[in-house]
């Protein structure tokens, strides 16, 4: 099967990596759909979390060294610190806090177009080393 990049979940969303530069460290970008909306008008916590996932699991492959990997998210911690409304634009910045040959520590921030905290999570990826 071959990969489709970006990632259908990343085009689900609306998600866009707006900044790689610095290995370990990705910044992505999404507007809140109102598909995401749950009964009460806010976005559904599931759908930032997706998005802090993205971002992280990015951001452990970035931090790899150049070792050929896949990562895996084993375990995940989200805070919902805000709510998101239809068309707020997110900003989410995944950071590898400490790499590592077998599993690497992630953590995430996303703030809306005021700079306001939305969300933070924090997530331990496996890696997998891969032949092709």
């Amino acid at each position: 099967m071959a990969l489709q990049i970006p990632p259908n979940c990343d085009l689900t969303l609306g998600l866009v990596c707006v900044e790689k530069s610095t290995p370990g460290t990705t910044v992505w970008q999404m507007r809140a759909d109102e598909r995401f909306l749950n009964p009460a008008g806010i976005v559904q916590g599931g759908f930032i979390s997706a998005m802090l996932d993205s971002a992280m699991g990015a951001s452990a492959v970035t931090g790899l060294a150049g070792r050929r990997a896949h990562v895996a998210n084993t375990e995940m911690k989200v805070s919902f610190l805000r709510s998101v409304r239809a068309g707020d634009r997110l900003t989410c910045t995944a950071t590898v806090l400490k790499p590592g040959s077998v599993v690497s520590f992630v953590a995430a921030r996303v703030v809306d177009d005021e700079g306001r905290l939305v969300a933070t999570a924090s997530s331990t990826y496996l890696i997998k080393g891969r032949t092709e």
